[in-house]
């Protein structure tokens, strides 16, 4: 549980009424990100459950009021709907620090997912953070991955050629590396076809994000001591 000292507001207010509640800043932002957070996260978030209408004066929000807008008095589920609804009072450098990860987040999974049309190759993660910088995006912290990607994309391709696909690679590993594959090859993309040859080696198209086109093949060659064949097909 956080200290007093050490916690930050978080507010909500609607239908004419101010609930606020103490809050450890890191835990009530994973909460605000994931819903399916237990309730003995939710209490380890509170410095005290108590729900508020004024905080530093230390005024608590009427059972009437919260029946009103939550439809329940219980401080848990109270607390739990200001964090998701609500706004948390963060620091500038707590604000930053949670901007800072978002964002790297966001070009990690376009590295991963996205290629250049142009050459049907990935681009480079220090691209995308240079096309991202020349566009002067705003990374909201609370917001998932998802939710931005397309205005991300969007933006980024006034400066960069680029696209989420998926491509579709053909491999041919020797049979004594094939059954070992299959775990590494599964946590890349899907097997869409398979077949093994008369001389016990063994062929398969694999489709998985176009930017892990590189990634693949290294994994691949790793397994085979470089005993295999991959390309990238239509």
């Amino acid at each position: 549980m956080v200290t007093l000292e050490d916690a930050v507001i978080a507010r909500l207010e609607s239908h004419g009424e101010r609930f606020e509640i103490l809050v450890d800043p890191d835990l009530a932002s994973e909460l605000k990100r994931d819903v399916t957070q237990t309730d003995i996260e939710l209490e380890e978030a509170l410095a005290v459950q108590e729900i508020f209408k004024d905080s530093k004066k230390g005024d608590k929000a009427s059972e009437e009021a919260m029946l009103k807008v939550f439809d329940s008095i219980d401080p848990l589920e109270v607390a739990l709907a200001i964090i998701q609804k609500g706004q948390i009072q963060l620091t500038a450098q707590q604000r930053r620090k949670m901007q800072e990860e978002k964002h790297k987040k966001i070009v990690n999974k376009i590295a991963r997912e996205a290629i250049n049309p142009q050459t049907g190759l990935p681009h480079p993660t220090r691209r995308i953070e240079n096309a991202m910088e020349e566009s002067k995006i705003h990374i909201d912290p609370f917001k998932p991955v998802d939710e931005q990607l397309k205005l991300v994309l969007k933006a980024i391709r006034t400066k960069i050629p680029i696209k989420i696909e998926k491509v579709k690679m053909a491999i041919k590993i020797p049979g004594e590396y094939a059954g070992g594959s299959y775990a590494d090859i599964s946590k890349f993309g899907k097997i869409i076809q398979e077949e093994w040859q008369q001389d016990g080696s063994w062929i398969a198209v694999v489709e998985i994000p176009g930017g892990l086109q590189d990634s693949f093949f290294q994994k691949m060659s790793q397994i085979t001591g470089g005993n295999v064949e991959a390309k990238a097909i239509k």
